[in-house]
Order: C-alpha cells, then sequence, then structure tokens
C-alpha cells in the first residue's frame, strides 16, 4: 500500500511494534491494531498494570526500608554530640535525587510540549480537510444552481425567440438537454454531501481531549517541581516540619508518577501498532462512518498510479457536454441574430454562465484530485505518529525519573531529618552567652552579679531612655554617696581601683548608633562605678538586674 508522502514509521515505531503482547492468560496476542477485539484490549491493559506492579513494590521497598530503619538502627551513645558516620552521604544522595527529579521535569515539559505539536498538527489537517471537502460542495452546488438557472431563464427564453425556426429551436432544446445533464454529471462529485461523519466534529473532540490533557501534566510537573525544590529548601534549612510535609507530597506525586507511566505506556505500544501501517485500519473506519464505496477511499488514502480517480469519467463527460453547448450556442448567435436580434441577450448571457461553470470546473477538477488530501492524511500521521509519539515517550522517561528519584528521596529523607540537630534557645538568634535582655555571664543565667559593687559599662546617648535613665539614676546615687569624688575627682588610688574593677563582674551594654535621644551627654562614653564598699552612712543600692 502507498505510504502518505513525507511519512515513513520511525524506528520507535518498529521497536514498540516489535515487543511481544499478551492477554491476561499470557497468551501471546498479535501486535495488529485492533482495539475493538478484547484480546487487545487485555494486552494494553496488562502493559499499563506493569506500572502498577512498579509502584506496588517501590511502595513495599520504601516501607521495608523506613521499617528497618526505625527499628533496626543502634541506639545512639548519651552525650554524643558529633552524627552518626555516613549522614552526609545520606544528605547528599537526597539532594542527587531531587536534582535528578528535576532534570526529568524539564523532560517532561519538553515531551509535554512535543505531544501537544503532534495533536495541534492533527486537528490542523483535519481541518484543512474539511475546507477542501466543503469547497467541493460549494462549488458543485454553485455550479448545478448556475445551470438550473440558466435552464430556467435564458434557454427558455431563447426558445420562445426562436419558435419561428424549427432548426433553431431544436438546437436550443439540444442545449438544454446537455445542460441538465451535466448539473445531474456535477451533482455525483459532491461525494462527502450528507455523510454523517464530520472532520470537524473529530477536530474538536481531539482538541478538547488535548486541552485536558495537557493541563494535566503541567499540574503534575509543577507539583513535582514544587516538591523537589521545598524538599531541597528544607534541607538547606534544616526544617524538620517543612521536610515531613515534602515527604508524604512526594508519596503522592511518587503515586501520580507511576499511574501516568502506566498510561503513557500503554498509549506508546497502541499508537505504535497504529502507526505501524495505519492506511486498512483508517480505510475500514472510515468506510463504516461514512458508507463511502471503497474505490473513492482508497484513491484519496492511497493516491498511487494503481488506483485510478473514481470520479474521471463524470468529469470528461461535464467538460464534453460544455464544450458542445459552447458550439451550438456559437452557432444559434450566428444564425439566429440577425434574423432575431432579441436573442442576443439571452446567448450573451449564456455565454458567461457557461465560462464561469467552465472556470469552476478546472477548479473542481484540482480538488478533487488526491493530492490535496492524501497530503493532509500524510500531515495527521506525521503529527500523530512522529511528534506525538515522541512526546509521549520523552513523557514516559520523565515518568521514570520522577518515579526512581522519589523513591530514593522517600528513602533518604527521614535518614536527613533524623540528623538535624535539636532546636534550643540559641536558635532564637542569641548568642550561646547572652539571655532574654542580651546580659553576659551570671547575669544571662538568672544569677545575681557579685554583691561588692554594681559596674554599669559603656553607656552612650544612643541608648534607650529606660537605660539613660537609669544611668543617670545611679550616677545621682554615686554622687551623693561620695560626694567629695564627684567635685574633685576619684580619692581613690589608682592601685585600689584596678583591684575593684578586676574582682566585679562587668555588666556591659552596647548601643547601636542609631540617632541619640539623649540630653547634652551625646556622643560621650562613660564608666561610671557605683560602689557599695565601706559606706556607712546611705543605705546600700539595690541590685540591678540586666
Amino acid at each position: 500500500m502507498g505510504a502518505p508522502p513525507g511519512y515513513r514509521p520511525s524506528a520507535w515505531v518498529h521497536l514498540l511494534h516489535q515487543l511481544p503482547r499478551a492477554d491476561f492468560q499470557l497468551r501471546p496476542v498479535p501486535s495488529g491494531f485492533a482495539p475493538q477485539e478484547q484480546e487487545y484490549q487485555q494486552a494494553l491493559l496488562l502493559v499499563a498494570a506493569l506500572a502498577g506492579l512498579g509502584l506496588g513494590l517501590s511502595l513495599i521497598f520504601i516501607a521495608v526500608y523506613l521499617i528497618r530503619f526505625c527499628c533496626c538502627r543502634p541506639p545512639e551513645p548519651p552525650g554524643a554530640k558529633s552524627p552518626p558516620p555516613g549522614g552526609g552521604c545520606v544528605t547528599w544522595s537526597c539532594i542527587a535525587a531531587l536534582l535528578v527529579g528535576c532534570a526529568g521535569i524539564g523532560i517532561g515539559f519538553y515531551g509535554n510540549s512535543e505531544t501537544s505539536d503532534g495533536v495541534s498538527q492533527l486537528s490542523s489537517a483535519l481541518l484543512h480537510a474539511n475546507h477542501t471537502l466543503k469547497a467541493i460542495d460549494h462549488l458543485v452546488l454553485e455550479m448545478v444552481e448556475r445551470l438550473g438557472e440558466a435552464v430556467r431563464t435564458e434557454l427558455t427564453t431563447l426558445e420562445e425567440v426562436l419558435t419561428q425556426r424549427t432548426e433553431l429551436v431544436a438546437a436550443a432544446r439540444g442545449a438544454r438537454r446537455q445542460a441538465e445533464a451535466v448539473a445531474q454529471q456535477l451533482q455525483g462529485l459532491a461525494f462527502w454531501r450528507g455523510v454523517p461523519l464530520s472532520p470537524v466534529q473529530v477536530a474538536e473532540d481531539v482538541s478538547y481531549v488535548e486541552e485536558y490533557r495537557w493541563l494535566a501534566y503541567v499540574l503534575l510537573l509543577l507539583l513535582e517541581l514544587l516538591v523537589c525544590l521545598f524538599t531541597l529548601l528544607g534541607l538547606a534549612k534544616q526544617s524538620k516540619w517543612l521536610v515531613i510535609v515534602m515527604t508524604v507530597m512526594g508519596l503522592l506525586v511518587l503515586v501520580l508518577s507511576w499511574g501516568s507511566m502506566g498510561l503513557e505506556a500503554a498509549t506508546a505500544v497502541g499508537l505504535s501498532d497504529f502507526c505501524s501501517s495505519p492506511d486498512m485500519y483508517i480505510l475500514n473506519l472510515t468506510q463504516e462512518e461514512t458508507g463511502l464505496g471503497s474505490d473513492i477511499l482508497n484513491y484519496y488514502f492511497l493516491c498511487n498510479q494503481e488506483v485510478s480517480n473514481p470520479f474521471q469519467q463524470r468529469l470528461t463527460l461535464s467538460q464534453r457536454a460544455l464544450a458542445n453547448i459552447h458550439s451550438q450556442l456559437q452557432g444559434l448567435e450566428r444564425e439566429a441574430v440577425p434574423q432575431f436580434p432579441s436573442a442576443q441577450k439571452p446567448l450573451l448571457s449564456l455565454e458567461e454562465t457557461l465560462n464561469t461553470t467552465e472556470g469552476n470546473l478546472h477548479q473542481l477538477v484540482a480538488l478533487l484530485h488526491c493530492r490535496g488530501l492524501h497530503k493532509d492524511y500524510g500531515t495527521a500521521l506525521r503529527g500523530l505518529c512522529e511528534d506525538a509519539l515522541e512526546g509521549l515517550l520523552f513523557l514516559l522517561l520523565f515518568s521514570l525519573l520522577s518515579a526512581g528519584a522519589l523513591a530514593t528521596a522517600l528513602c533518604s529523607l527521614p535518614r536527613a531529618w533524623a540528623l538535624f540537630p535539636p532546636r534550643s534557645g540559641g536558635e532564637r538568634g542569641q548568642s550561646p552567652g547572652e539571655g532574654d535582655g542580651g546580659v553576659p555571664g551570671a547575669t544571662a543565667r538568672g544569677q545575681p552579679p557579685d554583691g561588692s559593687s554594681i559596674l554599669l559599662l559603656y553607656h552612650s546617648p544612643h541608648c534607650t531612655p529606660v537605660m539613660t535613665m537609669t544611668t543617670q539614676m545611679m550616677t545621682t546615687l554615686s554622687a551623693l554617696r561620695n560626694p567629695s569624688a564627684s567635685c574633685s575627682g576619684s580619692h581613690l588610688s589608682e592601685p585600689l581601683l584596678q583591684a575593684r574593677r578586676a574582682s566585679v563582674p562587668h555588666l556591659r551594654k552596647e548601643c547601636s548608633r542609631s540617632p541619640s535621644v539623649g540630653g547634652p551627654e551625646a556622643g560621650e562614653k562613660k564608666w561610671t562605678t557605683v560602689s557599695r564598699e565601706g559606706h556607712r552612712g546611705p543605705p546600700a543600692l539595690p541590685k540591678f538586674w540586666w
């Protein structure tokens, strides 16, 4: 059988077509495309069931691995802070699996686009073929109406004008009979009129299904991309709750990946069987749906020299009849117009109608040739059997990579989050020596400072108003207890001051360099020491907790 122009079954078609097939009883099934037969349907379902088997095995493997990890791992020694050996390998293996999954997502987007392009090419070919068939019907209808109008008006008028000449009336009646015969022959050329199968409806149905298929795959790809990215984010930030949520989502995406793999595998196998020899199946299906003769369908689907044009005889008879009508009208014009001037107008109108009909007939001959419709048939096959099948294979590769990457990640994630350090007070943005107020040392641990003195270190006008007021109060109390020191300077010797400073814990408060809210002491840095040793006058100062 002749192959459509530009279409040859690809190597993938031959490879998938040669795969063995079996029904539910594991009996071999022929690889010919026969979707109406139960054995062939069972063979495709068995191919899809292989993906279900893979899903079950992967879930069992993940469950056994996690049970062994939870129940059979050795207990950690008390006080052990270093991660167990192999912890870094677990984390990096999980990251590598997620990166492989991201690469598979890119392959999936490409495959989804290729499949959509192939189906769009099929729909475009169907719409173009429908345009050709509608053009044939329109031309035939227009020519039949023109000839009928000419028979009813111009030829009738011409017969009435030429009633006095019997031989001229006979010539006009002969032209009438030939015009009616041409109209009858032309009506048989509109072979698609009244056919219940509409290429437009088929194209709309295919586009409708493809739109939802494309959208479903885009959502699946985006879902897996989000799972991979958020899982990597959880590993980077060591967020246990995010990793747990993404583990559950990864399990859902794993099930969806295996399910899509089964659909893609069954569709690819069935499509390869169809594309290996599409002509016979399409011929039988079209003949069953349209009721057209096999000669017409063979001519358009095969379009080779072995099959003749079934409309050639009608076209030849129509062209000869129009040529005879032309010659008769020219003879009437030579003989009748000199005697009957009123016959010139209907003769000119008939000549114009015949010229238009001949032009439409030449256009109809070109449309009825098999080249146009057969080219649309080849375009549809190339879109379905090359682009769409290639896209399905890329989607199948995406599902395989996705399933493997997610299975590896699901096995690695529980071990990875077990290595996360436990959260403590230091994770809330505090340094190891800081308490709630940012004070180091014993004060941060809730222990009072040494009772000998209170030393307020390093305050500046950039501090908060509360700190400024506290500093001023401490300075005032110190001046009241030791007026001489505040007026004339410190009365203690330098060695004594150094000894006291060494024995007194310091409380340091360093403020940010924001605009000052203090008074005239802006920009200064002071050391203020409040001592309670050796004073017997005013009562002792209270202890301040910072």
